[in-house]
């Protein structure tokens, strides 16, 4: 059965796995699935929704692994109102500890019209025919009208009480487009909560696109009206502009309980370590002007607000930095330290040693102590998330030689190894990590167009760790790299040579899918 909730407690659904990863260069295979599911699970997220288990074999398989790695948070799959569709979810989530489905269908004329081509009625019993399917397999289903902030409220009324009829125990009234402003999102909310039969014994949802900056003030919005549950992902990644950001909507909550008068069950304190996290796997930079765990975020550069913040922190600052788990940015560890304390270290920001090469990654912290004064929390996420992401590569960096004068052209070799088989290419190019660029496609046999190259310094000082993050692009495929050293070139290789094992394992997936249908 359901756990009961007080009235004042919010539902924090997570969709990074499923909603998430449709944004553009954000895939991730089972693995990093699973690890981002564990830290949702430290995060203390009500419900993780982890894919779409009809949409492909590869989903499918992430879906179930998600399911049986994590105990706490209740796992559910997305599901169309469609026969296959729902079973396929139900296999998915068998292990799951609290298994859960998800079922949507559109409910606004538009979407009936150009996309379903359905007619109200249809609708209607398609929706209530899935919920139907469901509830003799478990008791935890939740519906969504899709594209709600678009439909008819005395229809999609209609279309909530027969599910409800049917077993639905949460009803989500989703934002699909972008398209709502607060003030009517929280209006929809208050008439569906008083004008659907039944209305009064279900969890009202509320799922907001970020089109127009508003998916958080809307999420706000239908709280105040009466909605207990959000969907949101980490870093706000999402289709087009975004889903409603985790941690915004989160700590909006807990600063604002004067107002908002209800609360999450979230660690906050592990907010930040999981922004890193994704960002890592992804190979997407958060802005430093993201709220809440951007790197500018508890930054202050106007002397007023220096001097009132050296004053009372209170002056210029809502929140703690700790209170989200923003490390202290002081020297943590250093030469001397023992490998214990390293993998103590490692744990306290969130990640799991089980899941890279420690001896690998303690060794590269040693080197790195050899090389600088000041080693910080973010240097050892860094090192740790670079030798997580080597660990499972087909094609391993191995090294990196450039020379470049005002006399001569850019030269780069580099070594790779593939298969066991170290392969090397030399090459010349615009600039040095140009010409290492065309050396590893040289190697790889792979020349995406390169779409997006960044860098920043993970801290302070010439002797910096850098991270490199790049986005390619092949045959109708992006996908995002990262890498992190404190020579840039060689993290603008490891970044690249990243995003080609990504792009790799994306083309080999989508051959056997198209071997194996849908």
């Amino acid at each position: 059965m359901e756990q009961s909730y007080p009235e004042d407690y919010v539902r924090i659904f997570d969709t990074t796995l499923r909603d998430g990863e449709q944004s553009p260069g954000c895939t991730m295979n089972v693995e990093e699935k699973i690890a981002i599911a564990r830290q949702l699970e430290r995060l203390n997220v009500d419900i993780i929704e982890a894919g779409f288990a009809a949409s492909s074999p590869g989903d499918f398989e992430a879906v179930r692994r998600v399911a049986d790695s994590v105990a706490n948070p209740v796992v559910l799959s997305l599901s169309r109102t469609r026969e296959e569709d729902v079973d396929q979810a139900l296999k998915a989530i068998e292990k799951a500890r609290h298994p859960g489905i998800h079922i949507f269908i559109a409910t606004s004329d538009i979407h009936l019209k150009y996309k379903l081509a359905m007619t109200r009625e249809d609708v209607l019993n398609a929706a209530t025919w899935a919920v139907a399917r469901a509830k003799q397999y478990l008791d935890y289903i939740e519906f969504s009208c899709e594209d709600a902030s678009r439909s008819d409220w005395d229809f999609m009324a209609k279309v909530c009480a027969e599910v409800i009829r049917a077993g639905a125990r949460i009803v989500n009234l989703p934002d699909t487009t972008g398209h709502a402003i607060p003030e009517e999102f929280g209006e929809m909310f208050n008439y569906m909560r008083h004008h659907v039969e039944g209305g009064d014994r279900v969890i009202w949802s509320a799922h907001c696109h970020n089109d127009l900056g508003l998916a958080v003030a809307n999420s706000l919005a239908a709280i105040r009206n009466g909605a207990r549950q959000v969907e949101c992902t980490i870093n706000g990644i999402g289709e087009r502009a975004g889903n409603t950001s985790m941690e915004e909507v989160v700590m909006a909550l807990k600063t604002r309980r004067d107002l908002m008068s209800v609360r999450s069950g979230v660690d906050t304190r592990q907010i930040y370590p999981a922004s890193r996290l994704l960002s890592q796997i992804i190979g997407q930079p958060v802005p430093p002007n993201k709220p809440i765990v951007g790197d500018n975020a508890f930054a202050h550069e106007a002397g007023i607000h220096q001097d009132g913040v050296l004053k009372n922190k209170l002056t210029y600052e809502i929140m703690k930095p700790e209170d989200i788990g923003i490390p202290s940015n002081k020297l943590v560890l250093g030469k001397h330290s023992g490998r214990h304390a390293f993998i103590n270290r490692l744990r306290e920001l969130g990640i799991d040693p089980q899941t890279i090469d420690v001896q690998k990654a303690f060794a590269a912290f040693k080197a790195l102590c050899d090389k600088k004064k000041v080693v910080y929390d973010d240097d050892i996420l860094a090192l740790a998330n670079e030798e997580s992401r080597q660990s499972a590569e087909a094609f391993e960096l191995i090294d990196v030689e450039v020379s470049s004068s005002k006399r001569a052209e850019p030269r780069a070799k580099v070594t790779v190894r593939i298969d066991g088989q170290e392969h090397h290419a030399e090459s010349t190019g615009d600039g040095m990590v140009d010409a290492c660029y065309k050396a590893i496609y040289r190697i790889t046999g792979l020349n995406p167009a390169l779409e997006r190259y960044s860098v920043k310094a993970i801290t302070g000082g010439t002797d910096a760790l850098g991270e490199v993050s790049c986005l390619v692009r092949d045959d109708g495929m992006t996908v995002a790299g990262q890498g992190a050293h404190s020579d840039i070139v060689m993290a603008s290789a490891l970044a690249l040579v990243n995003a080609l094992n990504r792009l790799k394992i994306r083309t080999n997936t989508d051959r056997e899918l198209r071997r194996e249908g849908p």
